[in-house]
């Protein structure tokens, strides 16, 4: 890099991959000398944290690596908690800084752009709210997960000739769902009127024929298996939303 000052002496950058780590440390000595390491180490927990001491022996000020996929993650971890200045870079930026020599492996690039200070690091939640977020990213899971479900019931439902959907506001709401628990046990129509509620009772005809379908026993076995996920998934919701409420406390 002709004509830029370095702004790091003791650089590091690292090339992440599933279950191999390779690194390239750049040390500029007091007398202006460049040296140049490079090594490699695996994925697991204690070729992390052989990384992280070999890095830390060395005085390395700066270390750059790209977010690729979640392999970053854990050995970020390990870089933090020994204290060492880590950033996780975007690698359609580092791919777009001119200067990069032919023979230059991705590490030696990622160690050089990280002593002259040509790239930016992501911003990186502390690892509380990283765990926090894995949470929150599997409470949304669930939730795509209970209203596919849902559409599914709609789907054998309408298979059978129930028209439920197409007078009920909420097929998981409660007189939908006892309707449903009614028509997956076999009871008479007339059974199923009685569980309609509020405005729901106002439309009894419209409700009778909706309800007037020609349900066999495999629709019936489709319809419980479902109804039970659904109970399970909203069971699975409830308590994460609990979780998240109360880890999110001492951020209030």
């Amino acid at each position: 890099m002709e004509g830029l000052s370095p702004l790091y002496r003791r650089v590091a950058g690292i090339d992440v991959h599933k279950m191999l780590h390779v690194v390239t440390v750049v040390v500029e000595h007091a007398g202006g000398t460049i040296e140049q390491q490079s090594r490699e180490f695996g994925g697991f927990k204690r070729d992390c944290r052989a990384l992280s001491t070999w890095l830390a022996e060395l005085g390395v000020e700066l270390v750059v690596m790209e977010s690729t996929g979640i392999y970053w993650k854990s050995l970020y971890a390990h870089l933090e908690r020994d204290g060492i200045n880590a950033w996780v870079v975007n690698a359609h930026f580092v791919k777009h800084v001119p200067g990069r020599k032919t023979d230059m492996n991705d590490s030696q690039w990622l160690a050089v752009l990280a002593r002259f200070g040509l790239v930016r690091g992501s911003f990186i939640p502390p690892q509380d709210l990283r765990e926090l977020r894995l949470v929150s990213r599997y409470r949304r899971k669930l939730t795509a997960m209970r209203a596919s479900e849902i559409n599914r019931l709609h789907k054998i439902l309408d298979d059978g000739g129930i028209k439920l959907g197409g007078v009920v506001s909420d097929i998981n709401g409660l007189s939908a769902r006892e309707m449903v628990a009614g028509l997956i046990d076999g009871k008479p129509i007339n059974a199923l009127l009685d569980m309609a509620r509020g405005r729901l009772k106002l439309r009894r005809e419209e409700l009778q024929a909706a309800l007037d379908g020609d349900l066999t026993a495999r629709h019936r076995f489709i319809l419980e298996h479902i109804k039970v996920h659904i109970d399970v998934l909203e069971q699975s919701l409830t308590e994460l939303d609990a979780y998240i409420l109360g880890a999110m406390l001492p951020y209030q």
